[in-house]
């Protein structure tokens, strides 16, 4: 049965009204698609001295995550749902992984490697039998200074654990630590994966220039000097993934690599639990955005600037957040000082069900990303079949395609006009959530992810030998 939306509405409900904002043109980006894929069966025939395929028989595979709980990244939610996809279609997955701990899947066994997890215990927490180690004090010292070692030190934890356990898998895959251990593991013989989501280099780039001084650019080059690593790093692997084209080039240029030697399979969205929820209500003046609120990368300030306007012509909107601003923070000063404190609602640590109860009622998702590597919250909007305005950050519009309206990343201008534009016309609201939905299911659904994710995984096997 086809998935319908705003039958219950008439006519005079879905005439769109007159903007007072000016109509300002968005521009989309030029999508590559380029196939990295084949199945085995295609690739023998195409290359008869190829060597045999492996035999489609389930896989045992290790994913590592050096920080994995869902609300500390995009990282913990992608570890979640690529081991229960994994889960479903047959395969034995352990994840191992540093604190704070991911939420996975019963079918999943989750392997904890302990560090000092300072950003939650803080310097004060180190005792003396931590100086005993190595690792502990590398990463004691690193935070001390200003440092963020963690990618580092789990390298170092994962290497001592497969060390011992690593023959019990086929496959190792690594989320993004990039660690010198990476090498270590990769010499040990076992074939490793590992996805990079976005290059940290563009992290870098934004915050430097979201800097209000001297002292906070040294602050921030100092916390990001473990890209020397992963620079470094990167170069030697053999089997590097990532999660959309603008990825892809994005790594290619500045770490050196040729695109081509990338693989690709995108994030998916796990449509059963990001799904409509049609008995509950819309609210047809709720903004909702999901976002890291003090992430320069995030774009929130633009969003809070964008809303404070439009309340002069909706004066009855609301904006739900999901982010928990830092006390005293640039997020924090910014919503005072435009007025807005008793106006933004900031909600955290919720659960998935209690995200997606938020989506139903909400009227507009936003995305104000300056920069996405894939764009988690938008597929996530769609998939709940809420109407998206995103900005052109990075691969948003490849997520987001013509099922959304895409607008330049930091203009203000834009994202008022486009949100105002949604907000008069609820039959265009309605149009756009259906096809954001539609548009989930058929590209980008865990269901084809997996699928490609495992043919990734056995062209590497066959590769390894």
């Amino acid at each position: 049965m086809p998935f319908v939306l705003g039958a219950s509405l008439s006519p005079a409900c879905l005439r769109p009204v007159r903007s007072p904002f000016p109509i300002i043109n968005v521009r989309g980006a030029p999508i590559r698609h380029l196939d990295t894929l084949q199945p085995d069966s295609l690739a023998a025939a195409s290359n008869p001295a190829a060597p045999a395929p492996v035999p489609a028989q389930p896989l045992r595979i290790a994913l590592l995550g050096y920080r994995s709980q869902p609300f500390a990244g995009g990282q913990g939610v992608y570890l979640n749902y690529l081991s229960k996809a994994l889960v479903e279609a047959g395969h034995r997955v352990d994840v191992i992984s540093g604190p704070p701990y991911p939420h996975l899947d019963p079918r999943v066994r989750l392997i904890q490697l302990p560090s000092l997890d300072l950003f939650e215990n803080g310097l004060l927490s180190l005792r003396p039998r931590h100086l005993k180690s190595l690792t502990d004090t590398i990463e004691w010292s690193s935070k001390l200074t200003g440092g963020f070692a963690e990618p580092y030190t789990f390298g170092r934890r994962a290497v001592k654990y497969l060390r011992e356990h690593g023959r019990e898998y086929d496959l190792i895959h690594d989320n993004q630590s990039l660690s010198y251990g990476m090498l270590q593991i990769q010499a040990m013989g076992l074939p490793l994966v590992t996805t990079v989501h976005h290059p940290i280099t563009s992290d870098l780039r934004i915050a430097l220039k979201a800097a209000r001084s001297w002292h906070e650019r040294l602050l921030i080059r100092r916390w990001h000097s473990f890209l020397g690593m992963q620079k470094k790093v990167i170069k030697k692997l053999r089997h590097v993934v990532t999660v959309s084209d603008c990825s892809r080039q994005d790594i290619a240029r500045d770490f050196g690599l040729q695109p081509a030697g990338i693989g690709l399979v995108h994030n998916g969205i796990d449509t059963g639990v990001f799904r409509p929820l049609p008995e509950v209500e819309r609210k047809p003046l709720r903004l909702m955005a999901t976002c890291s609120a003090d992430a320069p990368l995030k774009g929130l300030r633009y969003l809070l600037r964008a809303y404070a306007r439009l309340l002069q012509h909706h004066p009855d909107l609301e904006l739900l957040v999901v982010s928990k601003p830092r006390a005293g923070g640039k997020t924090e000063q910014l919503v005072q000082h435009l007025g807005i404190q008793d106006r933004v609602r900031f909600v955290s640590g919720i659960t998935t069900e209690q995200m997606v109860s938020y989506y139903a009622e909400a009227a507009i998702a936003v995305v104000p990303s300056v920069y996405e590597g894939f764009g988690l919250p938008a597929g996530e909007a769609m998939a709940c079949a809420v109407p998206v305005v995103s900005s052109d950050g990075g691969a948003l519009p490849e997520v987001v395609g013509d099922a959304g309206v895409i607008v330049p990343a930091k203009s203000v201008d834009a994202l008022a006009s486009a949100i105002d534009a949604l907000l008069r016309d609820p039959r265009r609201r309605e149009e756009l959530g259906a096809k954001g939905r539609q548009r989930i299911l058929e590209k980008f659904c865990w269901d084809v992810c997996a699928s490609e994710m495992i043919a990734y995984y056995r062209q590497v096997l066959n590769a390894d030998g």
